[in-house]
């Protein structure tokens, strides 16, 4: 082999190589699709957040609200939503609002209005509403609905509510939230643990509607069986 096969060789054997390690360099930058690579991707943004706070509040029947027009105060109304969930405007007619925020409601109605107005610049003003609350049931002290004033905690909605009873099981505290009008969330709370160990990160905070739910322990359960003489000898729990 002559000095200009070598070369030649030595050429092509150079780009290979090259070509070899741009092609291993591709397939690294490319995600993988095997499970366990997407195994720790992030859930997706539909799925519900159960500790989610400062949710917006939604119009139900019954409530009131003032409906006023900038340019155009001649068209300004108080409104209340029916029971079917619909209110009924001046010079639009029907339209329905529940289960929607303010800032809905308002660009609804302002695209309602759109077909007879120019431009119309709407504001809604609640005026009544269903105040927000959240109920507490089971073993607590005084079981029943509370309003929700400010930003709340599991257990100082518990405090509220007179606290445990002595039948209480702290450990399996139930919150109940609905998602949807078809779905309530579940979940256990351990406030035992987190008394104990003076650590409430976990405390969840409450959103309007939640409801609290204390079961009775073990031992409760049982009393009523006993016999009166044998109680003196049941430790007390916490």
């Amino acid at each position: 082999m002559n000095r200009t096969s070598i070369c030649v060789a030595v050429v092509l054997l150079a780009s290979v190589l090259v070509l070899g390690q741009d092609s291993n360099k591709s397939a690294a930058s490319q995600p993988s699709s095997s499970p366990e690579a997407s195994a720790g991707a992030p859930a997706s943004s539909n799925t519900p957040w159960f500790s989610q706070r400062h949710s917006r509040y939604q119009l139900r029947p019954g409530d009131i609200f003032d409906l006023s027009f900038e340019y155009t105060p001649e068209f300004n109304q108080t409104v209340t939503v029916q029971p079917d969930g619909y209110v009924t405007l001046r010079n639009v007619g029907d339209i329905y609002v529940v289960g929607q925020t303010v800032p809905e409601v308002t660009t609804n109605l302002t695209n309602a209005y759109s077909m007879i107005l120019n431009h119309p610049v709407v504001s809604v003003v609640m005026k009544d509403f269903e105040k927000p609350y959240f109920i507490a049931d089971g073993q607590v002290g005084h079981p029943g609905k509370y309003e929700l004033r400010d930003d709340t905690t599991v257990v100082q909605a518990i405090a509220e509510a007179g606290g445990f009873l002595p039948s209480a099981k702290h450990s399996q505290v139930v919150l109940y939230r609905r998602v949807s009008d078809q779905w309530v969330h579940a979940q256990l709370l351990d406030v035992k643990k987190m008394e104990s160990q003076h650590d409430l990160s976990e405390d969840l905070h409450l959103q309007p509607g939640d409801m609290l739910y204390v079961p009775k322990n073990r031992l409760s359960k049982v009393l009523p069986f006993l016999p009166t003489s044998s109680l003196s000898m049941i430790p007390r729990t916490p």
